[in-house]
Order: C-alpha cells, then sequence, then structure tokens
C-alpha cells in the first residue's frame, strides 16, 4: 500500500521546448493521494503543455516523472491510463448520433459487450453520484450530462490521479455543486485530482493546494483556502488586477436600442437548436447580459440579431426602431449595429491575414476604409495601430497575422475594432471566453464604459461572476426559449442556475 507520505506523482525540473520557447522551464510539482490540487496561470502560463506531458501527449526536453516513487517514462496516453492517470478534456470528444454506452464502448477493449458496458456505466454513475441514462443519444442531453459521461468514461478506467480541464465551465451553478460532491468522494478513496481552472472563488472552495505558472515558470504554491481571489490573481499576473468600476444603474432612461419581439427560428443543423419566440429590449446606456449553459441557443441567437441569418420577419429585430430582422449584416452595421462573434479565430478573424487586412472584415462598411471600391490600406494600418494602443494588443511585429496573436490579443483586438467605432448596440458572444484576469478585466470595462456612453451592450456569456460584473439586467436563454430579464439586484446564482436548468421559463 502506497505510503500517505508518499507523492502519487512528482515532477522534478520539467522543461518544454517548442522552438525558441520554454513553454515549461523547471517545474517542479508533488500531487499527494486524497489531494485536490489547483493548476493556475494566464494563457499562455504553460498549463496545458504541462498537464499534456503529465498525461503523455508530450514527453519534455528535460526533467523527471516519478509515479508513486518511482521514476517512469509516459510515451504515449495509452501508457499514463495504463498506471493509473486519467484525463478530462474541455473540449469533448464524443459522438452526437451514437448513444451514451456506444460513446464509453469506443473506449474499451475490443470485443467487449455493450451490455457490459450499460451495467458498468450503471454501477459506476450509482457510486460516485454521476446519473446517466446508459442508451440515451449523445445530442438529448445537456453539456453537463455530456460532461458526465467524459468522467464516467475515466473512472471506469479506475484512475489513481484525475486530471480535469476548467470542468465547470459548461455547468450550472448547480451541477457544479454535484460535480464538487462528486471529486470529494473521488478524492476520499485516496485517488487524487489535479483541477485547471480560472474560477478562483471555486478553487479556494474546492482545494488543498495550489500551483501557479507564469510564463512557464513556477511563481507560487501555496493553499487556495488561505489567499483571496484578488491575492490569487496577483501570483497568477505578476501585478494587482485591475478592479471593475461600474456605477450599475437601477434602469436605464435611453432609448430601445435593440427590440427582439416573436423572434423564432428553425435550427440550421439537426442539433441545432431553435429559438422560440424571443422577446428582448435593450436601451442605450445599459448591459443586458444573456445566461446560459453552451447549446440552448445562444449561436442561433447571435446569428439571428447580427444578420447571419435573416429572422422570419422584418420586425422580428429592431435596431434602433428600425425594422432589421431581414437586413444583412452589412446593413445592419450601416444602422449603427456591431458584433463580436465567440470563435475568434476563423469567424471573428482570418489567421492567414494581418491585424491591418482584419479591419477590413467588418470596417468595410462603415469606417471609411474602402471608396468606390478602392482599399484605403494605410487608413487600415492607422486603425489597427489604434485599436491596439488603447486595448494593449501585444504582438512581436507592427502588423502580424492574427493567427499568430495569443488568445487573450486577439481577444482584445477582435472587441476593440468593434468598439473603436463607438457603435450604438454591440452584441459579444463569450467576451472573455479563454483569456487571462487581466485581459478580461480591460474587456468588461471597456463594455461597461461603451454602455455607459449611450451604446446598449448585449452580453452573452456562461462566465456567471463576468455576468454579475458586468451586467445591469439579466435574461437566461434556455432551450431557445429567453426568460424576461431582470435587475442585477433581482437575481441570486441559485435563481439564475434553476433558470439554466429549464425551470421558470414558459413552455
Amino acid at each position: 500500500m502506497l505510503d500517505t507520505e508518499t507523492p502519487l506523482i512528482e515532477a522534478r525540473g520539467i522543461v518544454k521546448i517548442f522552438g525558441s520557447l520554454r513553454a515549461n522551464d523547471g517545474i517542479d510539482l508533488k500531487i499527494m493521494p486524497h489531494e485536490i490540487h489547483a493548476l493556475l496561470g494566464e494563457n499562455g502560463a504553460g498549463k496545458s503543455t504541462f498537464v499534456k506531458i503529465l498525461y503523455g501527449l508530450l514527453q519534455p526536453n528535460e526533467g523527471q516523472l516519478l509515479w508513486e516513487g518511482q521514476p517512469i517514462h509516459l510515451a504515449r496516453p495509452a501508457a499514463a491510463r495504463a498506471i493509473g492517470i486519467g484525463m478530462v478534456f474541455q473540449h469533448f470528444s464524443l459522438f452526437d448520433n451514437l448513444s451514451v454506452s456506444e460513446n464509453v464502448a469506443l473506449a474499451q477493449p475490443p470485443g467487449t459487450r455493450l451490455r457490459d458496458v450499460e451495467e458498468k456505466i450503471a454501477a459506476v454513475s450509482a457510486a460516485y453520484g454521476l446519473p446517466l441514462e446508459p442508451r440515451r443519444p449523445v445530442h438529448t442531453l445537456s453539456v453537463g450530462e455530456r460532461q458526465r459521461i467524459e468522467i464516467v468514461r475515466c473512472l471506469m478506467q479506475n484512475p489513481k490521479l484525475l486530471i480535469l480541464d476548467e470542468p465547470t465551465s459548461v455547468l450550472t451553478p448547480q451541477e457544479a455543486d454535484q460535480l464538487f460532491v462528486t471529486l470529494q468522494r473521488i478524492t476520499g478513496e485516496g485517488r487524487a485530482v489535479l483541477y485547471i481552472s480560472h474560477r478562483l472563488e471555486e478553487v479556494k472552495r474546492l482545494c488543498q493546494t495550489a500551483t501557479v505558472l507564469r510564463h512557464g515558470k513556477l511563481v507560487a504554491a501555496c493553499d487556495p483556502r488561505q489567499e483571496t481571489a484578488a491575492s490569487l490573481a496577483r501570483m497568477m499576473v505578476g501585478a494587482d488586477v485591475a478592479k471593475i468600476e461600474h456605477g450599475r444603474l437601477a434602469n436605464a432612461s435611453g432609448p430601445v436600442r435593440l427590440e427582439l419581439k416573436g423572434l423564432s427560428l428553425a435550427p440550421e443543423d439537426l442539433h441545432g437548436t431553435p429559438l422560440r419566440d424571443i422577446a428582448l429590449q435593450a436601451r442605450g446606456g445599459e448591459i443586458v447580459a444573456i445566461a446560459g449553459v453552451a447549446g440552448n441557443g445562444q449561436g442561433e441567437l447571435f446569428a439571428a440579431i447580427s444578420g447571419e441569418r435573416a429572422a422570419g420577419s422584418s420586425e422580428a429585430v429592431k435596431i434602433d426602431g428600425k425594422p432589421s430582422g431581414a437586413l444583412d449584416i452589412t446593413q445592419r452595421r450601416r444602422l449603427g449595429a456591431a458584433f463580436v462573434p465567440e470563435e475568434r479565430l476563423g469567424h471573428a478573424a482570418a489567421p492567414r491575414m494581418t491585424l491591418s487586412q482584419n479591419t477590413l472584415l467588418t470596417g468595410h462598411a462603415t469606417n471609411g476604409l474602402v471608396s468606390y471600391g478602392m482599399v484605403d490600406m494605410g487608413k487600415a494600418s492607422r486603425e489597427a495601430a489604434d485599436i491596439s494602443k488603447v486595448f494593449d494588443v501585444r504582438k512581436g511585429k507592427p502588423d502580424p497575422e492574427a493567427g499568430s496573436l495569443s488568445g487573450g490579443n486577439l481577444q482584445k483586438f477582435v472587441v476593440g475594432r468593434e468598439m473603436l467605432r463607438e457603435p450604438k448596440v454591440l452584441v459579444v458572444n463569450q467576451p472573455t471566453w479563454g483569456v487571462d484576469a487581466g485581459a478580461a478585466a480591460l474587456i468588461r470595462q471597456a463594455l461597461i464604459d461603451l454602455s455607459r456612453r449611450g451604446a446598449a451592450v448585449i452580453v452573452i456569456s456562461q462566465d456567471l461572476d463576468e455576468i454579475f460584473e458586468v451586467a445591469d439586467h439579466i435574461a437566461v436563454i434556455h432551450d431557445g426559449r429567453l426568460s424576461p430579464p431582470e435587475p442585477v439586484a433581482a437575481m441570486s446564482l441559485e435563481k439564475i442556475g434553476l433558470l439554466m436548468g429549464g425551470s421558470g421559463h414558459a413552455h
């Protein structure tokens, strides 16, 4: 039996080099049995590289791993799984058209009977409080239920160490609470959990130890329960993170800038979500946040407001009182609306185009960058430089390709590109998804400031901390239906969680 003083896994001096970048630079870390250990850091700090080494997806250039006190070499994920390391990735790998048990069976040895898989799913589900119906098709499940499949599939391999990457980013508060109970049950059996999250209050509540990375180096190790969220953020960033100044309004008195009325829309694909009689008003001077678990119609709603898809009628979408449901995205921009989609690379920005060229993607219609069919590249370059300066976009050369920027810097660029137009209406989907604390604070403050200058801002977000930080009113989308917006003061985590789960929506 393993001595509880011996680390389950230990990393000594782990170095990983990609070209001239030292993604991991001499990292030491110990994870003990019974422990939930947080791994913290900004985007680009080296967390993903490090856990890929622990899971055998990458091999270090220098350093050593020890498992239960013995040196090991993990040449591939199968070797990691064989000794007892399991990992649940942030992005699920499930086939929508297969059932729960069929998806799980794909990870089982050849020849395993589906009936045996179903029985094992039922046993593991019951033991760890992760209810699943083995024969349900995956496309009928919520995101939280899909995550359960990934965790159950992992637990069926009987791991001693479970690595979880941003596990609550797609869960309702109630589902997150249930996950925490499950993790405590797992560690109570002597297993360990390595927990990667940017939600610092959650880390304080759940984890006994935290290791903090910055620029590939280990900069701190602490007991997060003895820290504040601000002190943890300071360790991650290396400086104090700007405090958001809100000056929240009880009631916006500006004109109705965006109105949705009877907005219904069939999905474009088999597993999309239909929009069902959406109604919403957003006034100048306010931020209306739309909360919801991923996959409940957020993408379809963004497409309908932005003009990427035409609404059923012109009256279903009004911008500054003008019927706009039948207008395309360029026509809506000319009415003073601006849009930031969720996927920054490929949707908001073209990766192989420079930043100045990317300003043309939305600025061609409204910023005077194109005149009589001629592109003014000098003006586009100046605009890209202005965006970079105002929004602190850090880059290696004056006009790099969009794809060369880090996720946080590209997000600041695409948000800044739309905001510098001073739009009357801004709709932004997941404004700080996957960006570090410093970039998130800058973007959130800019959204508040834009609204206070008279714009109506719609923020579609899964991050409830973000929603409470920026919103004046909150609505919740579930299964394509939108709850009536309510003032922030009237909303609680519990109430939002119930709405996110479908309770309280009219059917």
